[in-house]
């Protein structure tokens, strides 16, 4: 019974991408590795780490990491508004959060709407995490992929410590 119920929720993903904008570009993630949108809230700071790890939020207890996705792209920095966003995502037991400017929508995207991305010079900071290309409608989105974007090896140590603090912090729970 599990199996056909995870086949189903499979089903109803598959072809599935959350949209959001970055500096007038939109860019897409497969809805199957978002676990939740959140508003902007307080993040802890962490010194002496890259400058689009914005630090660590707790969301009910557990402590996740979370980047700027501009800051990624190294694109300019821009001000949280109440439109921003967290999209925390799940890759590979990796939880990390992506603070984005707004959300735009959940599309379709059958994968014969994929082309590869257009090899240019040497690629962008962009380029490097957008592996493919999705036709919706009129429009592309740029789509994201997810490994790459949180594979750095800073961004899972702060998530191994998260989970340490995490841990630390669920004892004293009553």
């Amino acid at each position: 019974m599990a199996d056909i119920i995870e086949e189903l929720e499979e089903d109803t993903q598959k072809d599935k991408y959350i949209t959001f904008k970055s500096n007038n570009e939109y860019f897409a993630l497969e809805i199957r590795i978002v676990q939740e949108i959140i508003g902007i809230q307080a993040i802890t700071a962490i010194p002496e780490t890259e400058d689009y790890i914005k630090g660590l939020i707790n969301l009910r207890g557990k402590i996740i990491p979370v980047i700027d996705v501009r800051l990624r792209f190294k694109q300019e920095p821009f001000e949280y508004t109440d439109r921003t966003c967290i999209i925390i995502i799940s890759v590979k037991g990796t939880v990390v959060g992506l603070i984005v400017e707004t959300i735009a929508e959940v599309v379709n995207i059958p994968a014969e709407s994929i082309t590869p991305p257009p090899a240019l010079g040497h690629g962008t900071a962009k380029n490097k995490y957008v592996y493919g290309l999705g036709k919706v409608g009129d429009s592309v989105k740029m789509l994201l992929d997810p490994e790459k974007l949180i594979k750095d090896e800073e961004i899972i140590m702060l998530e191994q410590a998260a989970q340490s603090a995490g841990e630390g912090e669920g004892s004293d729970d009553k």
